[in-house]
């Protein structure tokens, strides 16, 4: 298993729920959001978050306003739609599902380590009335 690929796609797997949640605290522009991707260590690059706002809005989920700039070009600044905050609400449901379940499997592994204070493990017999195999 090659782990940095792994953790490539751990992040890239929760980056529009990430990104969804950035836009629903009110409109933004995208630099802005970078640099909260940035800040929060999903690392993220312009060739990365433009496609993927594009596909955001296609699909409906968000939209976008230009605001005249004193300092250059008119800027785009991004809201969530109606759909999208219906989205968000349905994928913020389904992380709270993923995170007890990964907390549960994961907390099981720690809680396990300080049993066995680093011993070797035994797999515990299918029929709760066969003791363990060292028991």
């Amino acid at each position: 298993m090659n782990i940095e690929n792994a953790q490539v796609q751990m992040r890239k797997g929760i980056l529009e729920f990430c990104i969804l949640h950035i836009i629903s605290r009110g409109e933004i522009y995208a630099s802005d959001m970078l640099d909260e991707l940035t800040s929060a260590r999903i690392m993220v690059v312009e060739g990365t978050l433009y496609p993927l706002l594009t596909r955001l809005k296609n699909a409906g989920l968000l939209d976008y306003k230009w605001v005249e700039s004193t300092s250059g070009p008119p800027r785009k600044y991004y809201i969530l739609t109606d759909l999208g905050r219906n989205s968000l609400d349905a994928l913020n449901e389904t992380w709270q599902e993923l995170a007890e379940s990964v907390n549960a499997i994961v907390g099981k592994v720690e809680q396990h380590k300080k049993l066995t204070n680093g011993a070797v493990s035994v797999s515990p017999s299918p029929d709760p009335t066969i003791p363990p195999a060292n028991a």
